[in-house]
């Protein structure tokens, strides 16, 4: 697998995503989805600019998509290597134009999150994470390595702009956290790999695409993702694709 490839899928589906942010006719068309989500015109533009882009890598792995048709699990638990695509994460913080969503593209290898690569179209601002490391890049500038703060005092927790809980207070607490800053989307895992941020919890359900290449960066930069509150790992390709609760931690 070349990466420099994937990452320029990944900025061509941001750019995709970014004509039509920038033109209000196409940005305000928005659908819904059988379970109420939103859904623009620019998660179905980006989806189609990645799906293109890895057939056309002539990749043997298979695609699973938030926006495509889904295979159903018993062809999927086969798959020990495939693609996990979320087109457009945080299509709310789209809709709200706080520029905060993101392009997630991540490898999964027998369950877990080998390559990630997260952009962020509004800030050309690249992440990605593989067995090489995790790396950041801002613009047309240098990939920079970003690690865990490995924070043992006084640490920081990022948390969601759209989803909390009485729960996430509990195990803040555990964590010594004394201070918050609030992002949407993926770019919570972001956080806490260039050390940012120490600690990420999500009570509520997300889907496997919300969380793979953020894990695979997290992991990548010295971080730790479980299920829950245990010591368990985080693991993908599950018969039914909704989350748990999680935890990442940096350090």
């Amino acid at each position: 697998m070349k990466m420099e490839a994937v990452l320029e899928i990944a900025r061509k589906a941001g750019e995709k995503i970014l004509e039509i942010y920038h033109n209000s006719d196409l940005a305000n068309v928005v659908d819904y989805k059988a379970d109420d989500s939103p859904l623009t015109l620019a998660d179905k533009a980006s989806n189609d600019v990645i799906l293109e882009g890895l057939r056309q890598m002539n990749t043997p792995f298979p695609i699973l998509s938030e926006e495509s048709k889904h295979a159903p699990y018993e062809e999927r638990k086969n798959w020990g290597t495939f693609w996990l695509v979320d087109p457009l994460d945080g299509t709310k913080e789209f809709i709200n134009r706080n520029g905060e969503f993101t392009v997630n593209i991540a490898l999964i290898e027998n369950g877990t999150p080998v390559f990630g690569v997260i952009y962020v179209p509004v800030k050309d601002i690249l992440y990605v994470g593989d067995e090489n490391g995790a790396f950041k890049q801002e613009g047309s500038g240098e990939m920079k390595p970003i690690r865990v703060n490995n924070s043992t005092k006084g640490r920081i927790a990022v948390r969601s702009k759209s989803h909390a809980s009485v729960e996430e207070e509990d195990v803040l607490k555990k964590y010594d956290v004394t201070d918050s800053i609030s992002v949407g989307s993926s770019l919570k895992f972001c956080m806490v790999a260039e050390g940012k941020a120490d600690v990420y919890y999500r009570h509520g359900p997300t889907m496997e695409w919300d969380t793979g290449a953020g894990q695979a960066i997290v992991l990548a930069a010295g971080g730790h993702v479980y299920q829950g509150i245990s010591n368990n790992p985080f693991t993908y390709n599950k018969e039914n694709l909704l989350n748990g609760s999680f935890l990442c931690l940096g350090f």
